[in-house]
């Protein structure tokens, strides 16, 4: 395990080499405080220009790039508007189909008006905007996801600037966690039923989303969704609070040069099609996964593991993702991007919903510390079980579960135990990580 996510202290973004160019690219139009709380939040956009393609995940499910949603967190006035900025860059093809299919519907109404009552009128042209506006109401947002499909299965692409814009677009802050897992999980929704205009439809939902939010408005709209699968499904990216250095961050030009690097890269998301195995990106998932799983272990953290395997699964996305803007090709710098992705996005929920993750019954208390802490790392070379039971009490865990961890300890070869002694000894192996 690369990283420390237990300090409050954000886990450092590698080095960007080779196959992460457009990465690089983007950032240079961001401040330097938001270079790494941005790098998340571009996926799910870049995601929405992919249309028309699956990849293999390693359970050997295909999933399409669709369903990335992603959370930036940051203080008021904090920056966070860079996002709409770099989105507004990403989306400027998405922006020219829309502008035709607004035209479409706005001769479609001058047509109704200019017909009387007893002359037939004529029917509302189908139109599907890839990039609709944040305020989208429930309706409309079913009524587009349904032409989306009609039209060939394309990704329609939300920014918010607001989390509580969700409520519109999901019919009340009642439906979100629904909406939100259905279109993670690439689901129907909606609902078949009679109206003045005809039948609506359940259409499959092909959404991905950037939210941006203060740290009090994230914990008040998440809330109550921690523990059913809404929280796990959505990346955050956490920017703390930084030191007052009086001066104002500078942004990028944006100029004629950018766009016409930035387009190459688009280029390669718009013509890509068809099913692909990435073997070594799926090889690097199988490798988080038993990290997540030792990190559970050695935290004894359940809603840590729970976590994790939702992490995964988007950090694998956005690996998709990477590989077709590098020309379907994998690299080193690839894969230690795909990782930092995992571990920053569990360290910003945990950086701000520890204590709230806590209060679970469920689930293990420790609303003093802020990421989940390596109880191993906390003892002493030799221990033993009332030491650990000890440390478990400190932490506001039970010490029956003592038992049960040691057994895993020493069944990945974190320890040994001595019968003579009744002793536990951490391993070479352990020490020299």
């Amino acid at each position: 395990m690369k990283y420390d996510i237990s300090k409050q202290k954000a886990p450092a973004m590698p080095r960007l080499g080779t196959g992460t160019e457009l990465v690089k690219l983007l950032l240079t139009q961001v401040s330097k405080d938001m270079r790494e709380p941005i790098v998340p939040m571009i996926f799910p956009v870049l995601g929405a220009h992919l249309s028309g393609v699956e990849f293999q995940y390693p359970d050997l499910s295909w999933k399409e790039p669709c369903g990335m949603m992603a959370n930036l967190v940051a203080e008021s006035g904090g920056n966070k508007g860079q996002l709409s900025n770099l989105v507004e860059a990403l989306c400027r093809d998405f922006r020219s189909h829309d502008d035709e299919e607004l035209k479409k519907l706005i001769e479609w109404q001058k047509q109704m008006k200019t017909k009387s009552a007893n002359k037939e009128k004529p029917v509302r042209p189908e139109v599907a905007f890839w990039f609709p506006p944040a305020d989208v109401t429930n309706a409309a947002f079913i009524q587009n996801a349904m032409a989306c499909e009609s039209l060939g299965g394309r990704t329609q692409y939300l920014n918010m600037p607001e989390v509580e814009m969700a409520d519109r677009m999901c019919g009340g802050h009642k439906q979100v966690s629904q909406m939100l897992r259905n279109i993670y999980d690439r689901q129907r929704a909606g609902a078949l039923r009679a109206t003045a205009d005809g039948v609506t439809g359940n259409p499959l939902l092909r959404v991905n989303m950037t939210i941006s939010s203060t740290p009090y408005a994230s914990r008040r709209f998440y809330k109550n969704d921690l523990f059913n699968g809404t929280f796990g499904r959505m990346v955050f990216s956490y920017k703390a609070r930084t030191s007052r250095s009086g001066r104002i961050p500078r942004q990028g030009k944006y100029d004629d040069a950018f766009y016409k690097q930035l387009d190459e890269y688009l280029t390669r998301l718009d013509i890509c099609k068809g099913r692909f195995i990435i073997r070594p990106l799926n090889k690097l998932t199988d490798h988080l996964a038993a990290d997540m799983a030792t990190l559970a272990d050695l935290t004894d953290d359940d809603v840590l593991w729970d976590m994790s395997k939702r992490s995964l699964v988007s950090a694998w996305k956005a690996g998709c993702v990477l590989w077709v803007l590098n020309s379907q090709t994998w690299t080193r710098a690839m894969s230690e991007l795909v990782e930092w992705l995992v571990y920053h996005d569990i360290w910003s929920k945990m950086q701000l919903f520890a204590d709230l993750l806590s209060q679970d019954d469920d689930t293990i208390s420790e609303a003093q510390r802020r990421g989940p802490k390596n109880m191993l790392d906390s003892l002493p070379n030799t221990f033993n079980v009332a030491q650990l039971e000890a440390l478990r009490t400190e932490l506001g865990k039970n010490k029956e579960g003592a038992k049960d961890q040691l057994y895993k300890w020493v069944f990945r070869k974190f320890i040994t135990y001595s019968a003579q002694t009744g002793l536990y000894t951490k391993t070479k192996e352990y020490l020299g990580r």
